[in-house]
């Protein structure tokens, strides 16, 4: 409403979960303003308040700041550059030996299926595109690492694969409190191989000022 903009994007950090004060990276950036553009395409912001929220969107130091921008809007998955994309039903890797990675903005799609024997297999989600709330990972694995690389928000589920002289670990979940943007569903089976959920490594620069990662 007019007269209240110049509140968005300002917290007075009362009663905020400790998460929401994190860091906010160029990737949770870019991710909140084609959020923006969207909405401002649909008639949701004016053109006055959309420029606004832009500006704040490119500035806001944290993850709580970005929330606020958008709390008032509806829920967009699967947006990049302002342009609606959709997730393919089904990937499919087949990976003999070697190595497989999707990282940066790729468009995370509905399940993967993955067959490997001892090979390594990489799916970076810190600045995937995600259209839907749930991923199905049905594995064949047979030796070499499945490394998921998840986020705030990514929620993996390791109680269904069979596992035969193989390890699963999944690291603990640092962002308590963000909403739950994806849910990794693991399937299928690995033998002498392992599975590993990890929260994105730490930049030196990151190291150095003991920042979040």
């Amino acid at each position: 409403m007019p007269g209240e903009t110049s509140r968005i994007g300002r917290s007075d950090g009362h009663g905020a979960s400790p998460a929401l004060a994190l860091r906010a990276s160029h990737a949770d950036r870019d991710r909140t303003v084609d959020v923006l553009r969207l909405a401002g395409g649909d008639g949701r912001l004016a053109a006055a308040e959309l420029d606004e929220r832009l500006e704040l969107a490119l500035t806001a130091p944290t993850l709580g700041e970005l929330a606020e921008l958008t709390a008032d809007l509806p829920v967009v998955a699967g947006v990049s550059h302002g342009v609606t994309v959709e997730a393919k039903e089904v990937i499919r890797v087949d990976q003999q030996g070697g190595s497989f990675r999707r990282d940066g903005r790729w468009v995370v799609p509905r399940r993967v299926e993955l067959q490997s024997s001892w090979a390594d297999v990489t799916l970076d989600l810190t600045e995937a595109v995600i259209t839907q709330d749930t991923l199905h990972i049905a594995m064949a694995m047979c030796g070499g690492t499945l490394r998921l690389v998840t986020g705030p928000g990514v929620v993996v589920n390791t109680d269904a694969p069979s596992v035969s002289y193989g390890k699963v670990k999944v690291a603990p979940a640092a962002e308590v409190g963000v909403p739950i943007t994806l849910q990794v569903e693991l399937v299928g089976s690995i033998a002498h191989g392992r599975v590993v959920a990890q929260l994105p490594r730490r930049t030196f620069r990151q190291w150095l000022h003991r920042g979040p990662a």
